[in-house]
Parts: structure tokens; C-alpha cells; sequence
């Protein structure tokens, strides 16, 4: 790592989009790392599109929706400015404040003029990809550093009994696969198999899966637990043996394998994008959009607790690099290497 990190403070203006009180994936990453560069001695200004009130509870200054005046203020104050997913909006005071500028990629760049404009301006930024899937889809290179979970929280519970088999964890949308999971369970039914299921979470598509599992006649084992956080959360999740991610699209990585993985669950997970390398070892893959390969690779699971417990062995290893400390400093050390080969940071160094 650069000895910039151990000698200096940086002051790191940290772009995201989306933010608390907006729930989410990025929203949870932006949030871990923004703290973490704080505790490892670093200055962040956060800025966001997400309306809130009330900042008392951060360690770092947030700015919500700035004018055009006051980011530019913003951006001069920075040594490094970070987008956590590109912002083009957010980008053009950088044509006239030299500053380093550093992307981390947690989706895939759509096509079309907007794509074709975000992949032009990358030439000028440094990469960050959360998943060797996303750096494949890039046309500039890219650092690999997989995304933290909240390692404080997500743990496991010895105390917690383990006495339901399959839990999902997600927005009720059709993208997420919870139909197919269910289509699932009726082919396991059929086979004489009807493991215990949680569907933690909420959306449009819950009055549809409530249909249908009543159809398929597995209401008694489906259990519908609404959205579920912190302590709650962590305790229902360690009651069950598997996590089932059935995701439809390809998911850029996978938070959720890894808060799953913490307390104690085998992931199950659709093979496409970057989720296969949230899982690592540690997880069970299939195609996605498949219920067939999944009813059949779940029922090898559940006749086969060995198995899942050769799985659970490889999660502890697997876990240590998705921790918030361990990833903030792999984008520290990007940081520090950015600025210390940009024009910037060599006047920086001068005293200039």
C-alpha cells in the first residue's frame, strides 16, 4: 500500500447517488465505506440526490442535492473525488479543478448515448469493479475489490437454533426470482420434499406468490416475514440452514450472499453475473431462470447435510476479505496511488 495512507490525511469528497435514508445495496456500501475511511484517518464529504434530514448520526459530513456552486466548492476541497457508480451530473467540475478521480463500478453501463458518454469519460477516471464480471463489461480497466457487508452486525448466533431449512432475503420483484424459487418448491413437493421456507422482504409481486403458493398447496411451509432489520434480522436469518439468491438478471455481486454467509446459512445462488463470486466456495450455483436445476440442486442439499456443512466450512475464509475494514483500505491504497500519480498530487506533495 502507498505510504501516502500512513502519512497523510486525504480529504475524500465520496459521490453517491443514492443514500440513507434510501435502503439498498449501494446505499449499505456507501454508508460502511464512508465510515470506515473515517476510522482509518481520512476526512469525508459525502454528497447525494437522496433527500433526509437530520446528519447527527454520521461520522463524516454529508451534502444532499448541492447547487452547482456548492459542489464545485466541494470538489476544490478535495484531494480525491469518488464516485461510488459514475455520475456524469456529477462529474463536470472536474473539467475545471484538477483532481484524481476514482469510479467504483457496482453496475453494468447500459448501451445507448448515455452508455456511450459514461465509457468516454472513464478514459479519464481510475476503476474500481465490485465483481471480475462488472471489470469484463468495461472497456477501461478496472482494480477487482469485492463489496463489504456489514461484518458488525451480520454474525452468527450460537444461541440461535437452526429449525427452518430456506430463507430468501429481497425486494418481491419479479427480477429477484422468488416466482421461480416457489415453482421450485412445488417441484420438491412433488418429489416429497417440502423444506420450511422464509420470504423476508416486500414488494409488488407478494399478493402473486401468496396466490400461487396457495395453489401449490405449500402454505403451511411458507411463511411470508415482511421486511425485517438489524438484530431481528440477523436472528431470523440464523435460524435457517440455506439462503436461496433465485436471482432472474445477472446480479453485478451480491451483498446479500455475504449478510447470509455471516449467520450461518449455505448460499444458493443463480450462476450468472457476480454473484457465483459473492458466494465463492462457500455457496451452490445454478443457471439462472432455471426451477428445474434449482429444485434439483436443493434437494441434493437438503438430502445431504454433509454437504451443506463442507460448504459452511469455507464461509469464515471467504468472509474475511468482505469485511469494511479490509476493503476500505484495498480503496485506500487506489486512492493514495491515484493521487499520488496525478498532477495534483505531485504539487500536493510540494506544498504548492
Amino acid at each position: 500500500m502507498p505510504q501516502l495512507i500512513e502519512a497523510d490525511t486525504m480529504r475524500i469528497l465520496f459521490s453517491s447517488h443514492v443514500f440513507a435514508p434510501s435502503i439498498g445495496g449501494l446505499e449499505t456500501v456507501s454508508q460502511l465505506l464512508a465510515e470506515e475511511f473515517v476510522r482509518q484517518g481520512h476526512e469525508v464529504h459525502l454528497i447525494t440526490q437522496t433527500r433526509g434530514r437530520g446528519e447527527d448520526g454520521h461520522t463524516f459530513t454529508v451534502q444532499r442535492r448541492p447547487s452547482a456552486t456548492e459542489l464545485l466548492t466541494q470538489v476544490r476541497w478535495c484531494d480525491v473525488y469518488f464516485h461510488n457508480n459514475i455520475s456524469l451530473p456529477r462529474a463536470w467540475p472536474l473539467l475545471f479543478v484538477r483532481r484524481p478521480w476514482v469510479v467504483a463500478h457496482h453496475v453494468w453501463i447500459p448501451q445507448g448515448p448515455a452508455g456511450r458518454l459514461k465509457r468516454i469519460a472513464l478514459r479519464f477516471a481510475t476503476g474500481i469493479s465490485v465483481s471480475s464480471a462488472i471489470a469484463r463489461h468495461l472497456s477501461t480497466p478496472s482494480r477487482i475489490i469485492p463489496n463489504p457487508y456489514d461484518d458488525a452486525t451480520f454474525r452468527e448466533l450460537p444461541q440461535t437454533p437452526k429449525t427452518r431449512d430456506l430463507v430468501f432475503l429481497g425486494r418481491l420483484v419479479s427480477d429477484k426470482g422468488v416466482g421461480m424459487l416457489v415453482e421450485a418448491l412445488g417441484r420438491l413437493r412433488a418429489r416429497g420434499l417440502t423444506p420450511s421456507v422464509t420470504i423476508i422482504g416486500a414488494g409488488p409481486e407478494e399478493a402473486t406468490l401468496r396466490a400461487r403458493i396457495a395453489a401449490l398447496g405449500l402454505g403451511s411451509v411458507v411463511t411470508f416475514a415482511g421486511v425485517r432489520r438489524g438484530h431481528d434480522l440477523v436472528e431470523l436469518l440464523n435460524a435457517h440452514r440455506m439462503m436461496v439468491i433465485p436471482s432472474l438478471w445477472q446480479e453485478p455481486f451480491g451483498i446479500v450472499a455475504l449478510e447470509g454467509m455471516a449467520c450461518g446459512c449455505v448460499p444458493v445462488g443463480s450462476e450468472g453475473g457476480g454473484l457465483q463470486e459473492a458466494m465463492g466456495e462457500a455457496g451452490a450455483t445454478f443457471p439462472n431462470g432455471d426451477a428445474d436445476a434449482l429444485s434439483e440442486l436443493l434437494e441434493v442439499l437438503l438430502r445431504d447435510p454433509e454437504r451443506q456443512a463442507r460448504l459452511r466450512s469455507h464461509a469464515k475464509e471467504h468472509l474475511r476479505r468482505h469485511t469494511r475494514a479490509s476493503v476500505a483500505r484495498e480503496y485506500l491504497g487506489v486512492f493514495a496511488s491515484a493521487l499520488e500519480g496525478s498532477g495534483y498530487g505531485r504539487a500536493r506533495a510540494r506544498g504548492l
